[in-house]
C-alpha cells in the first residue's frame, strides 16, 4: 500500500518543498503542483491507442479540465479502421516469442510465413532488422521497405531502454511493404543465436480491423479582432502506451497556455486542438485541416511535441522564422529554462507541423525529440519518468510567449 499512497499524496508533498524552497515563489510551487496533479491523471488513464478506451478516457479528461478553465469544449470526430492484434509472434523451433504488428504493414495469412530467416535476408527470405522509433522519420528506411522483397521482417526495436518500442505507423492509411512483425530488444540475442544455429523460423502477424472513431479535443478563444490570422495551439494526445511524459509535457504546456490567454483575452482568435491520431500518421491532424481549409498557411501554429520535460530531455525549438525563435527563447529564458538548441531553420520537424512547414506556413515547434531514454516504451509512466520542475517552468515561459504572439 505504500506505493499508490505515495503517488497519490505526491502533488501534496511537491507543493509543500516548493513552498518551503528559497529558490522559487509561491507562483510557481502551484504551478508545478498543477503540473503533477494534470501528469498523475494522465497516467491512470491507461494505454492511450488512439480510439481504444485509454483514448476515450484521456479524451474526456481533458475536455473536462479544459471546461473547467474556459467552458465550452467541442469535439471533432473521424473515422478509422481501428487495429486490434490478434497475434503477433515469431516462432523459432516451436518456441514463440510474442511481439506487435506494424500497423502500417499487411498482415500475413494464418499459418504465417516459413522462411529461411537472416540479418543480410535476401528475396523470399525473412529479414531480421535492429531499428530504433525514430527510423520511421528517415527516407532511408521507407526506401527500404518499397523495394523490399523479403517474405516478412523482424524489426527488433531498440528504444533507450530494454523493452518493446512500436515504431509509428505513418502510413496507416496506405499499409505496404513485407508483413512485420516488431519485438523486444529483450529478445536480440536469443534471436541471433537462433539466426547462428540455422534455426526455422515463422513470423504470423493477424489483426482485426474495425471501424471506429476517435475525436480531437477543439475550443476556440475568440480574439478582439476575428478578422485577424488565427494562432493554433495544438498538442497530440495519442501513443502507443501510458506515455506520461511523451505526451504529458505537451498537455501541461497546452492547459497553462489555455490558463493565460482565458486571463489576457487575444487581439486574434485562439484556437486549441489536443489531437488523437498522431502514432497512426497524424490522422488527426489531417481531419482538423480538412475542416479548415487553406488554414497551413492562413494560420500560425504553435505544437507542443513530444517529450517535454521528460526526464534526461533536451529542450529543441524549431522554427523557419526569426520572431517566433526569439519570442520563444526570450520567453522560456525568462522562466528558467532556456532550450538547449535552436535546430537549423531549414530543417522539417518530424512531428506534426511537418506538413505545415512544407506548406509554407508559420510554426513554432517545442519539442524534446530523442531524448528521452523511455520514448514509446511502457515504462514511461509517472512519476520517474518527468521532471515536473523544468514542465512547469517551459509551460510558464511558452504560455507567455503565446500571449504575447496573439497581442
Amino acid at each position: 500500500m505504500i506505493f499508490p499512497v505515495t503517488r497519490f499524496l505526491y502533488p501534496v508533498v511537491w507543493l509543500f518543498a516548493m513552498a518551503c524552497s528559497p529558490n522559487l515563489g509561491a507562483a510557481s510551487a502551484v504551478a508545478e503542483g498543477r503540473a503533477a496533479s494534470w501528469l498523475r491523471a494522465w497516467d491512470g488513464h491507461g494505454i492511450h491507442r488512439t480510439a481504444t478506451v485509454g483514448d476515450e478516457a484521456g479524451a474526456a479528461w481533458l475536455a473536462r479540465e479544459a471546461a473547467a478553465i474556459t467552458g465550452p469544449v467541442t469535439s471533432e470526430t473521424f473515422s478509422l479502421p481501428r487495429i486490434d492484434t490478434i497475434g503477433a509472434f515469431v516462432e523459432i523451433d516451436g518456441e514463440r516469442i510474442l511481439g506487435e504488428a506494424l500497423f502500417d504493414a499487411p498482415p500475413t495469412t494464418e499459418d504465417g510465413v516459413r522462411a529461411a530467416a537472416s540479418e543480410t535476408a535476401g528475396p523470399r527470405e525473412i529479414a531480421v532488422l535492429l531499428l530504433s522509433p525514430s527510423a520511421v522519420y528517415g527516407a532511408e528506411y521507407y526506401k527500404m521497405r518499397r523495394e523490399s522483397r523479403h517474405a516478412a521482417q523482424i524489426i527488433i526495436t531498440l528504444g533507450g531502454a530494454p523493452g518493446l518500442a512500436p515504431l509509428n505507423a505513418e502510413a496507416f492509411r496506405r499499409p505496404f511493404g513485407p508483413p512485420t512483425v516488431q519485438v523486444s530488444s529483450l529478445e536480440r540475442d536469443r534471436i541471433r543465436a537462433a539466426l547462428a544455429r540455422g534455426a526455422k523460423f515463422r513470423v504470423v502477424v493477424r489483426e482485426k480491423r474495425t471501424p471506429a472513431e476517435a475525436r480531437n479535443i477543439v475550443l476556440t478563444i475568440p480574439g478582439r479582432d476575428r478578422s485577424r490570422p488565427p494562432v493554433v495551439v495544438m498538442t497530440p494526445r495519442s501513443s502507443w502506451w501510458q506515455s506520461t511524459s511523451e505526451r504529458g509535457g505537451g498537455l501541461v504546456c497546452w492547459f497553462e497556455t489555455l490558463r493565460a490567454l482565458h486571463a489576457n483575452p487575444p487581439g486574434c482568435d485562439v484556437v486549441f486542438t489536443a489531437n488523437s491520431g498522431h502514432e497512426l500518421g497524424h490522422i488527426g491532424l489531417d481531419d482538423f485541416i480538412a475542416r479548415r481549409s487553406g488554414w497551413e498557411t492562413k494560420a500560425t501554429w504553435v505544437l507542443f511535441g513530444a517529450n517535454i520535460g521528460a526526464t534526461g530531455s533536451k529542450l529543441v525549438l524549431l522554427s523557419a522564422h526569426d520572431d517566433l525563435r526569439e519570442l520563444a527563447v526570450r520567453h522560456l529564458t525568462a522562466a528558467g529554462q532556456k532550450p538547449d538548441s535552436l535546430a537549423d531553420k531549414s530543417v522539417v520537424p518530424s512531428g506534426e507541423t511537418k506538413d505545415i512547414q512544407r506548406a509554407g506556413g508559420r510554426h513554432l515547434t517545442v519539442v524534446a525529440p530523442t531524448t528521452n531514454p523511455l520514448f514509446h516504451l511502457p515504462q514511461d509512466r509517472w512519476p520517474h519518468a518527468t521532471d515536473v520542475g523544468a514542465i512547469a517552468r517551459i509551460a510558464e515561459g511558452m504560455a507567455s510567449a503565446v500571449v504575447e504572439l496573439t497581442r
